[in-house]
């Protein structure tokens, strides 16, 4: 399938479970979002962008490494259904994580990137850079968090989908470590599906499979977290 440009639509186009509960958090701080500056890591079709638009932010500016997001990002941010914030700064910018907005700072920082534990292979109709998060998931996590608070106004904050058998410890310890304070906001349950399921390293299955991963009849599920991060010095109530 591709959209009017040629390009490909993929799967990852559509919103999932880990974009909702991302935009659930962004509901609950709509009061924070009005004319803020919004940056979206990986932002896919760009929902989050659109979300944050629709709750008051006056600039948007996405990035993703693939042609086809950066072009359905557009797409989504300035066609018909994106008149409420027609009046909002809207960019979306090819490139690999921050490198594109380097020395920029925003007071919102969205993250929902591929940090599935599996072998760096395309899924079906998912390309591998909207699946694969490295043999532990944290391929793109680790240098995200890093990130996070050269790029954050004083008292602006973060909001990140996190897979919880990936080690939300290790995160925590990392966002400390960049002067971050990480906690969760939110845990839901999603599906695996067994085609996925099969490609996640054998290491981390073992481990986490009756901790973070259940199995219930003939189904699996994971425990998602949405993490919220901010200046261990900040005074934002966000």
């Amino acid at each position: 399938m591709t959209n009017h440009d040629g390009l490909p639509v993929a799967a990852a186009f559509r919103p999932s479970a880990y974009t909702a509960a991302v935009l659930r958090q962004l509901l609950e701080r709509r009061v924070f979002l009005k004319d803020a500056s919004v940056l979206d890591i990986g932002c896919g079709c760009g929902i989050l962008l659109a979300g944050a638009g629709e709750m008051g932010a006056t600039s948007l500016c996405g990035v993703d490494i693939e042609p086809a997001a950066v072009n359905e990002a557009r797409r989504l941010l300035t066609g018909p259904g994106a008149a409420r914030f027609a009046g909002a700064h809207k960019e979306v910018l090819q490139g690999s994580l921050f490198e594109p907005v380097a020395g920029r700072t925003f007071d919102v920082i969205l993250a929902n990137l591929p940090h599935f534990p599996m072998d760096h292979v395309p899924i079906e109709e998912r390309l591998a850079t909207w699946s694969s998060g490295g043999d532990d998931g944290r391929r793109l996590l680790d240098p995200v968090i890093d990130g996070i608070g050269a790029h954050l106004v004083p008292g602006g904050w973060a909001l990140i989908a996190h897979n919880a058998f990936i080690g939300l410890d290790a995160t925590r310890e990392r966002a400390a470590a960049q002067g971050l304070e990480a906690r969760v906001v939110d845990t839901i349950l999603v599906p695996l599906e067994p085609r996925k399921l099969a490609w996640m390293t054998a290491e981390v299955l073992e481990r986490e499979i009756g901790r973070t991963i259940h199995r219930f009849a003939d189904h699996v599920f994971a425990e998602v977290a949405v993490l919220h991060l901010r200046h261990l010095a900040s005074g934002t109530a966000a």
